[in-house]
């Protein structure tokens, strides 16, 4: 029996932040998936080594969680505003699908180094030394980012002594400022609501703020659903009970926030929108082993990305936290503990990160200028993948 060739395709394997993609030149992928459609998925899931039952990604470049399970897809800009077309696609670990409808913050990160690296930004406006402006334009929700990217006798500078937690090796400081990050042209509270109240089937009736910026997320109380904010990820994910309890509550904010018209299409939406929840300060200790003390964060966050606790905090997560807390009133705001703020450190399980936003209401209306924060980037391998002739 005959069986087709692999194929190879040119990529770079990236960390951004507190994750991992494969990351591809729109012009280097094969003819038929430059376009979207059925074709485009396929391919990015084989090479993701998707849908695997076993939950493992082993026949393929994914890393079985969340954070590793991600490509990316970049292109020059045809926008005199815009240096380069970054689009992410979060490909789902066990099932056929690959979801479209939002940002991965932390590959952000990396869409200015690799943009540079691989001649998607005029050399006019790279520095020799010092730190090039990449403008971003995220095709998923329409929007701007900028990143500063360091340059050092004009190439990308990956190597420094910012650290981040939720990545073991130093590397460096690469600022990201997402502009009016309300995903979509949306409100940037849908409801029209600071809080509101949420009928959640078989858990009662939850306060929550749901906000889309960033990415839009579902803040609850940590309290309100027995939990004290400083969780890490075993007590979440080794409960199967409590999964399918934060399912149900994003299923059904999801449906509040406008972003589904009926329950069930929650199952084909992982990646959005993402369901947190909240507390005041306390001390605990993270992932790493290192003692975060409770006067070190303005508040403590947990948050979910499909279906699993985080094992740090999701960058478009960490916009809307920024912009929530910019915001008074909102339960994210109210946890660390209220008042006017532009900037929060906030406590996660890998440790604690600080992020900034500016808010104003006009109109009524409230609007979100940039959010802001460091993440670090870097190429871990490059070079080829290959997946079956017949993937795709």
């Amino acid at each position: 029996m005959a069986h087709v060739p692999q194929i190879k395709i040119p990529a770079t394997y990236m960390r951004g932040g507190t994750s991992k993609g494969v990351f591809f030149k729109l012009a280097d992928l094969p003819e038929a998936a430059r376009a979207p459609g059925e074709a485009r998925d396929r391919l990015l899931m084989r090479v993701i080594g998707s849908p695997d039952p076993y939950q493992k990604q082993i026949d393929g470049m994914g890393g079985a969680t969340s954070s590793t399970s991600k490509t990316v897809i970049l292109s020059k800009s045809d926008s005199p505003d815009h240096d380069v077309d970054y689009l992410f696609g979060q490909v789902s670990i066990d099932k056929p699908f690959v979801d479209w409808s939002g940002n991965c913050g932390n590959l952000s990160a990396a869409v200015g180094p690799f943009a540079i690296s691989n001649g998607l930004v005029d050399p006019s406006r790279l520095p020799e030394d010092g730190v090039a402006e990449v403008r971003i334009w995220q095709a998923n929700i329409g929007k701007t980012i900028v990143s500063r990217v360091p340059m050092t006798d004009g190439q990308v500078q990956e190597t420094g002594d910012f650290e981040l937690d939720g990545v073991t090796f130093p590397a460096a400081e690469v600022p990201v400022a997402f502009k009016d990050p309300a995903d979509g042209e949306g409100a940037i509270f849908p409801t029209g609501n600071l809080v509101d109240e949420l009928e959640v089937p078989g858990i009662g009736t939850l306060e929550a703020t749901m906000i889309n910026a960033g990415i839009p997320t579902i803040f609850v109380k940590a309290a309100d659903i027995g939990y004290t904010g400083t969780e890490l990820q075993e007590a979440i994910n080794g409960d199967s009970a409590a999964l399918e309890r934060f399912e149900t509550i994003r299923a059904h904010g999801a449906l509040k926030m406008g972003l589904i018209d009926d329950i069930a299409e929650a199952a084909s939406r992982q990646h959005t929108p993402k369901v947190a929840f909240v507390a005041p300060p306390a001390g605990y200790t993270a992932s790493s082993g290192k003692d975060v003390k409770a006067d070190e964060v303005d508040l403590l966050v947990r948050a979910l990305s499909m279906g699993k606790l985080h094992h740090a905090m999701m960058g478009t997560a960490a916009v809307a936290i920024a912009s929530a807390a910019a915001i008074e009133g909102t339960l994210v705001n109210l946890a660390a503990g209220g008042g006017k703020r532009n900037a929060v450190t906030f406590g996660h399980p890998s440790g604690t990160l600080r992020v900034g936003a500016e808010a104003s209401l006009v109109d009524g209306r409230w609007s979100i200028d940039q959010a802001v924060m460091s993440r670090s980037a870097r190429v871990l391998m490059e070079g080829w993948v290959r997946i079956p002739g017949d993937s795709f």
